[in-house]
């Protein structure tokens, strides 16, 4: 059996395969961010499809920090017990699941927060509408959001915590010189860009407690002009294992990156596949922590190679698993063809429709 289907473990978590689903945004969540029979359904199935490791949809940890609609949310007590029916219903098929904490920021809608979006930074031509740039009082309400977050996701059930410093939110603004222009201790050096983190870090720490697992989902480049470099990312990054984080997910992108953003289409053979590939290597030089790598896996063979080469610890997937939730099961069977996903992004419609996300295509398909 390939080193794929064997059992880890990430701190006090034990894993059975080195399979992660990784978060995506499923537009399953009711209008307060409560759990939903679909919802629930959506994360069962993924753990009855073989998947080791289930990372959850970015879930907001304060109100105005909401990204989209119907998105999970982990910014009131009022939420826990029905996501403890989730990670319940979960850890019966099998499962562990990881809460994904989040902060929206510059991206953040107003007409659904009613709140202006907060920024790092608020300069010239970064939005035609107004924007709200973070005070101290601001950052320290942020750090204590992302603590009291992790402590109602270890209260539902919860296996861990995976903070998102990915993609262009909040998190990953502070970390990107395109966005932080800041002129106090939270802006300039690399050191001052990740302060932030390193205090979200503690105070959740002081939380949960120093045996439950605390991820994080970063970018190793943003792929915008003077964003975040792969060096001051690995710089970022050993602070942050030096302080007591226990595995990096590294992706890339923001959602202005264009064709380099995170989401990429046209993925059709192996040699397109795992775009994150050469930051990881880079990574796991620098460093000795369990590293999930996400970015266009859709096969067996590059999975494979990319834990036997030691480039990467795991296995991330997202747009493949809304296909194939079975899909770790198929191959694990011996069915070792490509996922069947054709990565052209249309699954995120129906989600924008309310209707949660699913594979259109394989709805077309069912439909004939």
């Amino acid at each position: 059996m390939t080193m794929l289907f064997e059992k880890t473990c990430i701190k006090s978590m034990t894993l059975a395969n080195r399979f992660v689903r990784s978060a995506t945004w499923e537009g399953m969540a009711a209008d307060d961010g409560s759990m939903t029979p679909s919802l629930t359904k959506a994360m069962v199935d993924l753990a009855q499809g073989g998947v080791g490791l289930i990372i959850s949809g970015h879930a907001y940890v304060l109100p105005e920090g909401q990204a989209g609609p119907w998105q999970m949310g982990m910014h009131k007590d009022e939420l826990i017990d029905g996501h403890k029916k989730m990670t319940d219903a979960v850890h019966q098929a099998g499962g562990r699941i990881v809460a994904q904490l989040a902060h929206s920021g510059h991206f953040a809608p107003k007409e659904l927060t009613q709140n202006t979006p907060r920024v790092v930074s608020d300069f010239e031509g970064l939005s035609k509408s107004p924007r709200h740039e973070l005070t101290q009082d601001d950052i320290k309400r942020l750090v204590d959001g992302f603590a009291q977050g992790a402590r109602r996701a270890k209260a539902a059930g919860f296996d861990g915590v995976q903070i998102h410093s990915a993609h262009g939110y909040l998190l990953s603004q502070f970390l990107s010189p395109a966005y932080n222009r800041r002129k106090d201790n939270y802006g300039g050096t690399i050191e001052n860009r990740t302060r932030v983190h390193l205090e979200i870090l503690s105070a959740v720490r002081s939380l949960v407690g120093d045996d439950y697992p605390v991820l994080i989902k970063i970018n190793s480049q943003d792929h915008i002009d003077h964003g975040l470099t792969l060096e001051d990312s690995i710089a970022a990054s050993k602070m942050l294992v030096q302080a007591g984080l226990d595995a990096i997910e590294l992706s890339g992108g923001t959602l202005t990156s264009g064709a380099l953003s995170p989401s990429r289409t046209g993925i059709t053979k192996e040699e397109k596949e795992a775009y994150f590939k050469n930051a990881a290597l880079s990574y796991k030089k620098a460093m000795d922590v369990p590293l999930i790598l996400v970015g266009g896996m859709r096969s067996l063979t590059v999975a494979e190679e990319t834990v036997k080469s030691k480039t990467a610890d795991y296995i991330s997937m997202s747009r493949p698993f809304i296909r194939e939730p079975g899909l770790v099961n198929r191959w694990k069977s011996g069915d070792t063809s490509p996922a069947t996903c054709k990565s052209d992004n249309l699954c995120f419609g129906p989600a924008m429709e309310g209707k949660g996300i699913f594979c259109v295509v394989d709805q077309l398909k069912k439909n004939k």
